[in-house]
């Protein structure tokens, strides 16, 4: 089962997966992007898609509840194609010797993320990063 494959025939693209315990449910969590945005209408869509195929080959062991989720403007950035598909947007990142940058991410090349802020064009390397996040400035 190719997930990102299924997301692309609903329309969207996969951001994420997970699977956590909420109040003592498992839960499988996929989280969707679009270019202008989510509806609840892309959700129920993949959901559609994904039930029936998961009802023959599930993601987990076990009884699991099936969730389908908008990324969202603010959302957890923890892989490089986390930032790859963030290109253009801003971002706030934490790095292991706890200094704090913010900025818009302009560009991935490799390991290197660059952030352009007020003073000019940031290099990290992604193995410095302990935390990083979109942001939305309202």
């Amino acid at each position: 089962m190719n997930l990102e494959a299924l997301c692309g025939e609903a329309g969207v693209s996969l951001y994420d997966k997970e699977l956590v315990s909420e109040n003592g449910k498992k839960i499988y969590r996929v989280y969707i992007m679009k270019e202008g945005g989510v509806s609840l209408e892309d959700c129920a869509r993949l959901s559609e898609i994904l039930s029936p195929i998961f009802d023959v080959e599930p993601p987990v062991n076990g009884e699991y509840f099936l969730e389908v989720s908008s990324a969202g403007l603010e959302r957890k950035l923890n892989t490089l194609e986390h930032f790859q598909k963030s290109v253009g947007e801003k971002v706030k990142i934490s790095t292991n010797k706890k200094e704090n940058f913010q900025g818009k991410l302009v560009k991935v090349e490799g390991e290197d993320i660059f952030l352009q802020d007020e003073e000019g064009e940031i290099c990290i390397k992604f193995n410095q990063i302990k935390k990083a996040k979109t942001f939305i400035e309202w």
